[in-house]
């Protein structure tokens, strides 16, 4: 998005930068990182950063007018309705995909947006990471911290919303089988920052209303959980033994409700509309007047492109039962935008981070997560021989 500063980039980068970033993954955590990771940032310009803000405020606006409980209703199964108070979402990212109209202009197009937390102890040592290996990065003219935050303010937002005035000890990251999942780097640097146990669900004990976990022959109350379990996964595992459910009535104060895993999701996404939003129905209201070539059918409730069709058909569509927890989205173009030293460029996908501020009452954007991919779907789980694609960061002119 910024030519001189991309070719300023490519032409100075060296192999040896990108080894000296993947052995400092490797002394920070112990292993390299389950995902790949970019050979490059990317860098956004002052017009398509206010185009993202843009589309971001619109969003956030909109969620204001929802009637949530609504939507709790309509699309959640009762049985999994949470018996603590709801209350507000504690994180949000917001994902677009870096696309090109029929006049070739970019802008930013809603992919999904997700209430639950994302990689936001990843995505900084990354950026340092970078920082610490590349010296062809312009650092005076970019930043990746958002809403003015310094190293030093996010990670004190983050630790207010996590901990709240509990004690570390009493506060877990909770997963299942967490040193088996491809988001692992960020669980051990979420521990490195705010010294918090990462416990597996099928460790936690239940006594009554009230969770431990065992550590060093100690029981300790779990008071407060910064959840990570990811809904899909939780079902894939059917002989699952734990010693409670995730919606129990338990004395814990979760970060953040399990309900705005389902409330705020794709699930909404037919409710919103902006430029930056792609024309999307729900699959039991879908006009038979539309050509399906130009949509996608998207699960609802599904993570990392589980679940998608590129190519729908009618025959397809008549032969899914539940059918109020699909959509169709309008397809998007992705534009090759970033020229990269191989013979095809990369595409961009860009994830806004929002964590809530008590005081103000709102979520507000503190950094972002970046991927980048050369193929028709954009997912840093698959792996590939491919190069100058992965998990990324951006860096915004100022």
């Amino acid at each position: 998005m910024i030519s001189k500063v991309r070719e300023r980039f490519n032409s100075g980068f060296r192999d040896a930068y990108y080894e000296g970033l993947q052995k400092e993954v490797l002394k920070t955590f112990g292993e390299p990182c389950p995902f790949r990771i970019s050979e490059t940032p990317v860098f956004i310009d002052r017009e398509m950063k206010g185009k993202v803000f843009d589309a971001c405020d619109a969003i956030l606006r909109q969620l204001d007018d929802l009637d949530f409980e609504a939507v709790r209703q309509r699309f959640m199964p009762k049985q999994l309705h949470s018996p603590t108070p709801v209350g507000n979402p504690h994180f949000l990212g917001i994902d677009f995909g870096i696309c090109e109209d029929e006049h070739g202009n970019l802008s930013p197009q809603l992919i999904e947006l997700q209430a639950f937390p994302s990689l936001f102890f990843y995505q900084p040592f990354l950026a340092k990471a970078y920082l610490n290996n590349y010296p062809n990065i312009p650092v005076d003219d970019f930043h990746y911290f958002l809403g003015g935050h310094t190293e030093k303010s996010y990670l004190e937002a983050l630790r207010e919303v996590i901990l709240g005035d509990e004690a570390a000890e009493n506060v877990i990251l909770m997963e299942i089988f967490p040193e088996a999942q491809k988001t692992r780097i960020d669980f051990w640097a979420t521990q490195q920052a705010l010294g918090i146990e990462v416990v597996c669900m099928t460790k936690v004990i239940k006594e009554g209303k009230r969770l431990y976990y065992e550590k060093e022959g100690r029981k300790i109350q779990i008071r407060r959980i910064y959840n990570r379990v990811i809904f899909d996964d939780l079902y894939q595992f059917k002989d699952l033994k734990t010693s409670f459910n995730i919606f129990d009535d338990l004395e814990v104060t979760w970060i953040t409700n399990p309900d705005w895993f389902f409330m705020i999701s794709k699930c909404i996404m037919p409710m919103l509309s902006h430029e930056s939003i792609p024309e999307s129905y729900y699959l039991d209201e879908v006009p038979r007047d539309i050509d399906l070539k130009q949509y996608v059918l998207k699960p609802l409730f599904s993570f990392a492109g589980k679940g998608v069709n590129l190519e729908p058909t009618w025959e397809l569509l008549n032969t899914i039962k539940d059918m109020k927890n699909y959509m169709l989205q309008k397809k998007v173009k992705y534009s090759p935008l970033i020229k990269t030293l191989t013979d095809r460029n990369s595409r961009v996908e860009l994830r806004i981070l929002f964590v809530r501020d008590e005081k103000e009452g709102r979520l507000k954007p503190v950094i972002n997560l970046t991927r980048m991919g050369k193929g028709g779907m954009i997912n840093v789980s698959h792996n590939t021989n491919d190069t100058w694609i992965g998990s990324s960061i951006s860096f915004f002119e100022k």
